[in-house]
């Protein structure tokens, strides 16, 4: 099962080098999202990303929410930084990310954030023994994130210390 899935023929591989070069505006708010998710899996080596008609698509985010393999360590997933943001193949464009943050978090409310959870497949979720059922499965990760979005400045002050490093 798939959710969101497209073919975009004639698509490539982004690769930083060949483009296209995606705007500080499009790259600050890929980078701000895939901090917001612990997307580990967009880097130079597999961006993860296609240029379809000189746009940018992002695709499999399979390596996303990877806090979900570990629901009960001692700490709290969504308080934590993202490290991984220092790889990230569009950090060199990515200066506003902040700015992203600013204009992509109010629309990610808790209702938002619920009825993008709602579209998870129910078999996705079904047999984690941390939860009782579906329904309490799809509650923790709108938890998860909602907290996320809370603590989204510790995330973003480490993209930023990460691209100052970098350029």
């Amino acid at each position: 099962t798939n959710l969101g899935l497209d073919y975009l023929p004639g698509s490539l591989t982004f690769d930083p080098a060949a483009g296209p070069a995606p705007g500080a505006g499009e790259a600050s708010a890929i980078v701000w999202l895939d901090a917001l998710v612990t997307n580990v899996d967009r880097t130079p080596r597999n961006p993860n990303l296609l240029a379809w008609h000189r746009r940018l698509w992002l695709i499999d985010h399979g390596a996303a929410l990877y806090f979900h393999h570990a629901w009960d360590r001692a700490e709290d997933p969504s308080r934590a930084g993202f490290p991984a943001v220092k790889d990230h193949v569009l950090l060199p464009w990515a200066s506003d990310v902040r700015g992203a943050g600013v204009s992509l978090a109010p629309r990610l409310g808790r209702g938002v954030l619920e009825s993008i959870v709602a579209d998870v497949p129910e078999r996705w979720l079904e047999g984690e023994p941390r939860f009782e059922s579906v329904a309490e499965h799809r509650a923790a990760y709108v938890d998860h994130l909602a907290r996320r979005l809370a603590a989204a400045p510790l995330f973003v002050e480490e993209a930023e210390r990460a691209r100052a490093e970098l350029v």
